[in-house]
């Protein structure tokens, strides 16, 4: 079966998808989730991937990113998966594939979707009824976004800074942001990512699909 080709825009978010093969754990204690999340900031940096938002849920990874062309994209989920894989097997002394073959990805139209996605990401924890409030999640971006707590991954999208001319303003309105209804848009974000392809205005999907 011949591959879905990959949409991408230079420097335009993309919502990137990995999941465990069979959808069967990839993380399994806290080891887990502080390796992945150094060799993450490790090989991003290595390949020139700017991270927006993450979340690391038991079976699956959630990452907003931007970067000037799809090789890096591909190049850093390609040795990150191959690092973590080789890292689960001698630790856990198993064997097989860890990932159900490549990762998804979608691009996100920064003004209409990115903050929508940012909030997709990190509400997993919520949605997955794991806890009740995101930020008693400990394996996500939501703690830095909207908390201001420290975290060395995270590069703030313009469209974030541009919340509030201070830290402590862009925080809380993001954080309001939590409080919106947007099932419809949701959805789109959902079906986009599921086929790697673009989610935005009518416009913005449309010039994509038809460059």
């Amino acid at each position: 079966m011949a591959r879905i080709a990959r949409l991408f825009l230079p420097g335009m978010p993309l919502h990137v998808i990995q999941r465990g093969a069979d959808r069967q754990l990839c993380f399994f204690e806290t080891a887990n989730y502080l390796w992945y999340l150094q060799q993450l900031q490790r090989q991003a940096m290595l390949h020139g991937c700017l991270l927006h938002a993450y979340v690391l849920m038991s079976n699956h990874v959630h990452l907003l990113l931007s970067a000037e062309s799809i090789g890096a994209v591909s190049g850093m989920m390609k040795a990150l998966g191959q690092e973590y894989a080789h890292y689960i097997n001698w630790r856990r002394r198993r064997t097989g594939p860890l990932w159900d073959g490549r990762y998804k990805s979608c691009v996100v139209q920064d003004v209409t979707y990115l903050l929508i996605c940012q909030r997709y990401i990190e509400l997993n924890p919520v949605r997955a009824r794991m806890v009740n409030y995101a930020g008693h999640y400990r394996w996500s971006s939501y703690r830095c976004n909207a908390e201001g707590r420290d975290d060395a991954l995270i590069h703030p999208h313009p469209l974030y800074l541009s919340m509030g001319s201070t830290p402590g303003e862009r925080q809380q309105a993001y954080a309001a942001l939590f409080q919106a209804d947007e099932e419809m848009a949701l959805q789109a974000l959902r079906a986009a990512s599921r086929s790697n392809a673009v989610v935005g205005s009518a416009e913005f999907v449309r010039k994509m699909q038809n460059p």
